[in-house]
């Protein structure tokens, strides 16, 4: 019987980056795993993006297949992808960034090695000259094969991004990135995970994120109450899971994702108005999950404290939240 290599499907959303998608497709129709498509969706580009696309299909007419789409937003497009893809295994790529040659290759090796349904890749931050600005490492300190049970403090610890991971397909059975919010990763990966009985990683760097000198900076508003709403769907997901006697780390997941993700947006809320509505859901927040200030401050990330890791600024911001100085907070920033 001849064992037929697994395929992996890479997911490209793509939406106004003609100046970073050639770099971003060229790494992926490099790839050493030669078993791929590669899923390029345009989502509304009005730019030379769209073009350049085309291009690409025909010159790799067996790697790069391309869509064209009304925009309906990132997960929509991702979702368009899933529906379309017919490998074993699913990854996502954001069109401005761009992978190293050898990412799939050894992800889905390790995905087959482990019997694992996800698989985990570091990250480093990279500048448009391909000077590396920082290096994200997502789980220090753990095996190769990390078994969940034994293990399940990775699911409050590691960072929900959907691009530096590789999926098994059938993880996305019934399961899709939620339409017209945003952080839609971390209210569905977080879904996936639960699904899982081990997951793998390698501690190369492979995924190379992009920081964009041309990227205006974002305005922060009301729409990162998504953050509270995205841990909200995954507490309903844990309760019916096989950890759901797992509630140390559901806690602590509430404080990551929930609090110390939710507070480092709302530091960059410049609309007192909106600053004060987002201050007060994220008080019921709290109040309703009866986690206490010494939970927050004492949390522990990969066995440290998180508080103390963070830098000077963000720290002072924290410990200002929580002695109740908002005001004091809004003439600092």
């Amino acid at each position: 019987m001849i064992n037929v290599p697994s395929k992996v499907s890479i997911i490209v959303p793509v939406y106004n980056v003609e100046n970073y998608l050639a770099k971003c497709l060229d790494s992926l129709v490099n790839q050493t795993l030669q078993e791929i498509e590669i899923l390029v969706i345009n989502d509304g580009s009005k730019d030379n993006s769209g073009h350049i696309i085309q291009e690409y299909a025909q010159q790799y007419p067996d790697k790069i297949k391309a869509f064209q789409k009304e925009n309906g937003g990132l997960s929509d497009a991702r979702n368009f992808g899933i529906d379309r893809a017919t490998g074993d295994y699913i990854g996502f790529v954001d069109s401005d960034d761009y992978v190293m040659e050898a990412m799939f290759e050894e992800m889905v090796n390790l995905a087959e090695k482990h019997q694992s349904k996800m698989v985990i890749c570091n990250i480093q931050k990279v500048d448009e000259f391909g000077s590396v600005t920082q290096k994200l490492t997502q789980i220090p300190n753990m095996p190769e094969r990390i078994d969940l049970e034994k293990h399940f403090s990775v699911f409050s610890d590691i960072s929900y991004f959907a691009c530096n991971k590789l999926f098994k397909k059938e993880l996305f059975a019934d399961k899709r990135f939620k339409k017209g919010i945003h952080f839609e990763d971390i209210q569905l990966i977080p879904q996936l995970l639960l699904e899982c009985t081990t997951i793998a990683q390698t501690q190369n760097f492979h995924y190379q994120y992009l920081e964009r000198s041309d990227s205006i900076t974002k305005t922060h508003t009301k729409k990162g109450l998504d953050i509270l709403k995205a841990v909200e769907d995954v507490e309903e997901v844990f309760k019916k899971s096989v950890y759901s006697e797992k509630l140390q780390e559901l806690k602590n997941f509430q404080i990551f994702e929930g609090i110390y993700s939710f507070l480092a947006y709302l530091a960059f809320v410049k609309e007192e108005e909106h600053f004060y509505e987002m201050a007060a859901r994220l008080n019921n927040f709290i109040t309703q999950r009866g986690i206490k200030i010494k939970d927050i401050l004492n949390y522990n990330r990969f066995d440290k404290n998180y508080l103390l890791s963070l830098p000077l600024k963000k720290k002072i911001f924290y410990l200002l939240y929580f002695a109740g100085q908002k005001k004091l907070i809004r003439k600092l920033m």
